[in-house]
């Protein structure tokens, strides 16, 4: 079995290690991939916006499985056009690509749905969108509604921020295209829970919930970012909550995009906020694996994967995913500056000697040309601990991450604070 994998994040490089742990003799590919990814994995050194490129190199592999990682690909269509060429492709349409490339149309179709979720309004240009914030109460978050790398959404503690965040995506356009609309919403009370789910367009398959930090600081103090952390299992999950997401949310936004002409396969991500009284309702949908919360589900996942991925993609009936009882947590290591202005450059050293249940997924790594592992990103590594239980798995991932080092090295030591608090 030949499998490629498009994307060059840490999240790429933990789907090819768990791909690698349950198929050993697969060959494995990578596009572009990383330092990490050529541990387990051939690069190829293509970007993952170059479709014309990535298809020819499917085509060239004879690949029998394609697993795309980033959302940006799949909103261009590549699953599309691998699909065209007779390439089985875990990841949705470009026209399905849009429940995250535009939060604008995800918010009508969660509307049509009855998807519980914050009310909204959404905006093209300045003057409308602050005399409705003028009048909105407080707090308020505001979004761009395209593809903003986890960075698009600012909550706002009053109006005058609120109208700030506005001007800065409308006018200035600090997120370019992406800044083309913005949705002014409801701020939600409640606590944070990650469902990513598998399926084939009508079955789901729930994965293991999972519970980011976006947050750059320790205390969730600090500019958001595209994640400092995650862990699993988490508590707030249950087996009636993961029914009410089943019947609420998942499959009724599925039946909705396929009424619309843009069925779904492969992974959808529901970011989900959990009132006191255990209610879900949505903050956003994404159309990929998460990160870093792939770095926590994945090393969950005993068995099963690999088929559940090709029926996805083939549209067949799911397999069953079995989940293994430990628990893992996930810190990353960022560059100094990140994420507004990370610093490259820095030579990384990870010992050999880490903490036993230690697993490192590479982020934004390379090899220079005398061998020498550097900083090549914002979020530089990601530091999974898996252990029997959740304070195990906690100590491993925050010893682990102590030492590792390069200059500059960011890390946030409360990773899973919330789940701690609880036990």
């Amino acid at each position: 079995m030949k499998l490629l994998v498009v994307g060059s994040g840490g999240r790429e490089h933990a789907l090819l290690w768990a791909l690698k742990r349950e198929q050993p003799d697969a060959v494995l590919l990578a596009a572009p991939g990383n330092a990490g990814t050529a541990l387990v994995a051939t690069n190829l050194p293509i970007p993952a916006d170059q479709i014309p490129d990535l298809v020819d190199a499917a085509v060239r592999e004879r690949v029998d499985l394609v697993i795309i990682g980033p959302e940006g690909p799949l909103a261009l269509g590549l699953a599309d056009r691998l699909r065209g060429r007779g390439i089985p492709t875990f990841g949705p349409s470009g026209a399905a690509a849009r429940i995250e490339a535009s939060k604008a149309w995800s918010k009508e179709v969660m509307v049509a749905a009855g998807v519980p979720t914050a009310a909204s309004r959404t905006f093209a240009t300045l003057a409308p969108a602050l005399a409705y914030i003028d009048s909105h109460p407080e707090p308020l978050v505001v979004k761009a509604s395209g593809l903003a790398a986890g960075k698009g959404a600012v909550v706002c503690a009053t109006r005058a921020e609120a109208a700030s965040a506005a001007r800065a995506m409308l006018d200035t356009r600090i997120f370019g295209d992406a800044g083309d609309e913005v949705v002014v919403e409801a701020f939600l009370e409640g606590e944070e829970l990650s469902v990513l789910a598998l399926t084939n367009g009508t079955e789901v398959a729930i994965l293991p919930p999972a519970q980011d930090h976006k947050r750059l600081q320790e205390g969730d103090r600090g500019p958001n970012t595209g994640g400092m952390g995650a862990y699993s299992p988490v508590a707030l999950d249950t087996a009636a909550l993961r029914a009410m997401v089943t019947t609420r949310v998942l499959e009724p936004t599925l039946a909705e995009m396929a009424r619309r002409g843009a069925p779904f396969s492969g992974v959808l991500y529901a970011g989900l906020m959990v009132d006191r009284s255990g209610n879900p309702s949505v903050v956003e949908f994404n159309c990929r694996f998460g990160d870093p919360e792939t770095q926590v589900i994945l090393p969950r996942i005993a068995s099963g994967l690999v088929d559940a991925l090709g029926a996805c993609a083939r549209g067949s009936r799911l397999p069953e995913v079995t989940i293994d009882p430990s628990a893992a947590v996930t810190t990353v290591l960022a560059a100094r500056g990140y994420p507004d202005q990370p610093e490259r450059g820095a030579e990384i050293t990870i010992p050999d000697d880490l903490p036993d249940g230690a697993l490192v997924f590479h982020a934004g790594t390379r090899r220079d040309e005398a061998g020498i592992l550097r900083a090549a990103g914002g979020r530089v590594l990601a530091v999974t601990g898996v252990g029997a239980t959740f304070a195990a798995a906690q100590t491993i991932s925050r010893a682990a991450a102590e030492r590792i080092t390069f200059d500059g090295k960011q890390f946030r030591r409360d990773i899973g604070w919330r789940e701690a608090a609880r036990r």
